[in-house]
């Protein structure tokens, strides 16, 4: 199996993409289509429509809501924010919260050497927490956390600028681009990057660890 097969594969499983990047891309992308076309407050409305659509959608299919209520919140809350200071710019600020946030749970985590990557992988995949801590596992975790403070920290600031500078349809064109687009680069780059961490490491696989081989180890060949 070539490297990129395994990647769409580990994507798939993880991620289980297609429902999460729909539900979360396509009301800002509604949003930025409707505003260039008509004008702020159709887009608004319009933006509103899809997330609500996507939530009474995945409620009648019995489907998981998570991430079309947090797009629907994210909607209202952009809709309030837009009200209040009159700049439809402002639609992204919640967006812009987030990253900020998450830059900022990404740096503590590497200070308190609980990187924040090790815990998504640890909830999308179930591994024991101790094979995250072991020394010969934990800095790939680590390293990988930090590209990631460095991607929030580059992004968050490229949006201040942007929110401070730019037209109201390139800001939010930008904006949609540096969502899931981007962090499905994040995500391929972390992901190569990390399991071939993993195997110069030379710690012990799941596997291993879980039947408490001794060293040497095979190591982690796939999965990160």
């Amino acid at each position: 199996m070539n490297k990129f097969q395994e990647l769409y594969e580990e994507f798939r499983s993880v991620v289980a993409g297609k429902q999460k990047i729909v539900d979360s891309i396509l009301p800002p992308l509604t949003f930025v289509i409707v505003n260039a076309l008509v004008g702020v407050d159709y887009a608004l409305w319009s933006s509103l429509g899809m997330a609500l659509a996507f939530t009474m959608f995945r409620l009648s299919k019995g489907q998981s809501v998570g991430y079309a209520v947090g797009g629907l919140g994210g909607v209202l809350a952009a809709i309030v924010i837009v009200k209040l200071l009159d700049r439809v710019e402002a639609y992204f600020i919640p967006a812009l919260v987030s990253g900020t946030l998450t830059f900022v749970v990404c740096l503590v985590s590497i200070i308190i050497k609980r990187p924040l990557v090790a815990l998504t992988s640890r909830i999308a995949r179930g591994w024991p927490f101790d094979w995250y801590r072991h020394p010969k596992v934990i800095a790939a975790y680590q390293e990988v956390t930090f590209f990631w403070t460095i991607f929030f920290a580059l992004r968050v600031v490229f949006q201040i600028v942007l929110f401070q500078d730019a037209t109201s349809n390139f800001f939010a064109i930008v904006n949609v681009i540096l969502g899931w687009p981007a962090l499905i680069v994040l995500l391929a780059g972390s992901y190569l990057y990390g399991s071939w961490r993993l195997r110069r490491l030379q710690g012990p696989s799941i596997d291993e660890y879980r039947r408490g081989d001794p060293p040497p180890w095979t190591g982690q060949l796939r999965g990160f």
